[in-house]
């Protein structure tokens, strides 16, 4: 990390888990590109279940087996093994890993705290090499961060062109969401890498709109759990993410994955959210994230693999594109986009400012209040532009290349015309493009229970047979530091904001 300095090697009788991601059968890729017929309207895909997919398509279990026996050989234990989500988890101490992987490890110093690194390049014996794919959690570092920001007192916000803030079913009238619609047998996975939330406060919330409080379920993965502090720490990420899905599908069930804000545990909450067969989430909200450039090519292929799981069943993943505009908090002054957005899998969700009373929107532009207030967006360095984007002009990347444009969509976001929210009883105005995702997860939830089908992928069809039909509001006004907006597609909004009826009427065919 930047700034960080090692101090020790982290002792060898110091414990830990590591997760293995192991090979499919075969690549999910196939299936996302086949199997879910991404090009079609939601009726005509055929998806599969996550039973299904576990039988065709997880880990093999002569893989498991051989992971197994590489563990007993080297002293660690397996105590997970996972073949839907692929994964293996193993327990031992340092000298063991570091000696099972070839890798020496060390303890670290940085301004916000310390980490375990790893020095040396990670490597498997030869009868692992086709199987073993990734290897999560010799490093230990703090990987993402939540994309929210708090609304600046009233006295510092005199500048700026917004000052009213609004609840989510506001919000959801003026993108005009569609009525008589509330989420039932839906449910909506949050990831969540820290922070917690108190059901008093969600109590307190949804009496004040009007609303009984909705069905929360924290599941904890590798130790994290539902922790609330205080209003300045990751509950407030917490809160807006629950607060923000459930007020706009208020009958739909909300899981909230608790895991350590590490590669390894934001990795294993989103695969056990994508195959969890208990709550069955039809949509996952993703609002933590990072430059491309903070992350391994391990832990972004794994990611982008996992999404492309999700798609073959159906499943729609919605990612926050960051706050910290074109750069992405990156401090060399080149356009960096934010991970995991920048995954083709993922539905980007850039943001606005939103000038609007009760008769409907005035005015809507990008939000940009500078590089540390703007939204994120751009042209990814890692993964290449996929097939759907070919017809939106998508600008050159790093480089000069193609790549992937984020973000895909877009929704209020400055905080200056925040979400009214509660966050450990505090009642508090919260932006951010982290209040997108979810914004977009609700919307999704109304639409599959109206379809009775889930959405699914939706990136293919906004680029392609919903282009032009009305179904996002277009921004045109505006920049995020690199790139401007501009008719159609964008690398600030997107497609634009949500016309909530007009998506679900252009999805139903």
């Amino acid at each position: 990390m930047p700034g960080a300095r090692a101090t020790r090697a982290t002792l060898d009788d110091e414990r830990f888990e590591v997760t293995l991601r192991l090979r499919g059968r075969p690549s999910p890729r196939s299936l996302a590109d086949g199997g879910a017929h991404e090009d079609r309207l939601p009726q005509s895909r055929r998806y599969l279940s996550r039973e299904d997919y576990e039988a065709q398509h997880g880990a093999a279990a002569a893989d498991l087996d051989q992971v197994a026996r590489f563990a007993a050989a080297h002293g660690l234990t397996v105590v997970g093994s996972h073949a839907a989500r692929r994964s293996v988890v193993l327990s031992g101490d340092a000298r063991a890993f570091g000696a099972a992987f070839g890798v020496t490890l060390q303890e670290y110093e940085h301004d916000a705290g310390t980490y375990r690194g790893r020095v040396g390049t990670v490597s498997v014996p030869a009868e692992l090499a086709d199987i073993v794919v990734g290897v999560f959690g010799l490093d230990n570092r703090p990987q993402a961060s939540p994309h929210f920001q708090r609304a600046a007192p009233a006295g510092e916000r005199a500048s700026r062109a917004a000052g009213t803030s609004f609840t989510p079913p506001q919000l959801a009238r003026l993108y005009d969401f569609p009525a008589g619609l509330d989420g039932h047998g839906q449910c909506i996975a949050l990831i969540e890498l820290g922070g917690g939330y108190r059901p008093a406060d969600l109590k307190a919330y949804f009496g004040a709109l009007g609303l009984a409080p909705p069905a929360v379920h924290a599941v904890r993965v590798d130790g994290g759990r539902n922790h609330p502090t205080n209003a300045g720490s990751a509950d407030g990420e917490v809160m807006l993410d629950i607060e923000v899905a459930a007020a706009v599908a208020p009958k739909a069930t909300i899981a909230v994955y608790f895991a350590p804000n590490t590669d390894q545990g934001f990795l294993d909450a989103v695969t056990t959210a994508i195959h969890d067969t208990k709550n069955r989430p039809s949509v996952v909200s993703i609002s933590w994230g990072s430059a491309e450039v903070n992350w391994t090519a391990q832990t972004m292929t794994q990611f982008d693999q996992a999404f492309q799981a999700a798609a073959a069943m159906g499943i729609t993943v919605c990612c926050a594109a960051g706050d910290n505009g074109s750069g992405d908090g990156v401090a060399d002054g080149l356009p960096h986009v934010d991970f995991p957005a920048s995954s083709p899998y993922a539905l980007g969700c850039g943001g606005t400012l939103l000038t609007a009373t009760a008769q409907g929107i005035g005015s809507e532009v990008v939000w940009n209040e500078g590089s540390q207030s703007a939204t994120g967006g751009g042209i990814s360095a890692y993964f290449p532009l996929p097939a759907y984007q070919g017809p939106a002009q998508v600008p050159q990347g790093p480089g000069g290349k193609p790549g992937r444009g984020v973000p895909d969509v877009a929704g209020d976001a400055d905080p200056a015309s925040g979400y009214q929210v509660r966050v450990d009883g505090q009642n508090l105005v919260i932006g951010g493009t982290s209040a997108v995702a979810p914004l977009w997860a609700g919307l999704l939830a109304l639409v599959n229970q109206k379809l009775g089908q889930p959405v699914g992928f939706l990136n293919p069809l906004l680029y392609g047979s919903l282009a032009g039909k009305g179904v996002c509001n277009d921004i045109t006004s505006g920049s995020n530091g690199a790139f401007a907006a501009r008719p159609g597609w964008d690398a600030c909004t997107g497609w634009g904001t949500p016309r909530g009826s007009a998506l679900l009427r252009a999805l139903g065919g």
